[in-house]
């Protein structure tokens, strides 16, 4: 048996407080108690999972940037796993030209040009004020860690097909930045994948919309058999 815990990392140049928003509530109805690392970048992400192994499989994943490292981690590690939780992932295997690192990639050198403010001018919302409020912590370190993000590598389709315990992913229909169609693709991969959607709106008027999906996606995937 698995821990009751969940690990999950948040997206790029987003912050525990973003996943807790999504997490929490709906992870302790289930019975879990989450665990939001307040980790920057990839290598303090892969870092935070090494240190919460304590002999006890648990759940992990994240938001974006964060799904994408806890499911490489999974695949490195899967005796450390009792599933996986995938919020929005943005892209398989190297980055190239998808949405999501094209805007990392953007924002990092709008950051450099004209500092925070300035880079989110024109994003309004309740994704500019998630932004207003995450981007000032990373403090010097944004734009580095926005342009690592746009470079990063997420877990290619054959490193789906070889994870074997239960994921569950959300996904919202209507996120360019975060197409649809990728979700699927992991999904498709995966031996035990699960979709659930909602919407960017439903999304913005309640962050917990998508860490219900993402639960009810994996609880669907732990119900299917581990074989062939």
């Amino acid at each position: 048996m698995g821990s009751s815990r969940a690990v999950l990392l948040p997206g790029t140049a987003s912050d525990e407080v973003f996943v807790a928003s999504v997490f929490a509530r709906p992870l302790a109805e289930a019975g879990y108690s989450l665990v939001a690392p307040p980790s920057r970048g990839v290598a303090e992400h892969v870092d935070a999972l090494d240190a919460a192994w304590a002999g006890r499989p648990f759940v992990v994943g994240g938001v974006s940037l964060g799904a994408h490292v806890a499911a490489s981690w999974a695949v490195r590690h899967p005796e450390r796993c009792a599933g996986v939780l995938v919020a929005l992932p943005a892209w398989n295997g190297p980055a190239g030209g998808a949405p999501a690192a094209l805007a990392a990639a953007a924002s990092a050198a709008a950051v450099e040009a004209v500092g925070v403010d300035g880079a989110l001018t024109g994003v309004d919302g309740w994704l500019g004020d998630e932004l207003r409020r995450a981007w000032p912590r990373y403090g010097r370190r944004l734009a580095d860690v926005l342009r690592e993000a746009a470079g990063s590598v997420a877990p290619t389709v054959a490193e789906l097909g070889r994870l074997g315990v239960p994921v569950g992913v959300a996904a919202c229909t209507d996120d360019p930045v975060h197409p649809i169609e990728t979700a699927r693709t992991w999904v498709d991969a995966l031996p035990r994948g699960v979709l659930r959607t909602t919407t960017l709106a439903e999304l913005g008027a309640d962050r917990e919309v998508l860490g219900r999906a993402a639960l009810d996606a994996l609880r669907e995937a732990g119900a299917r058999p581990t074989g062939p």
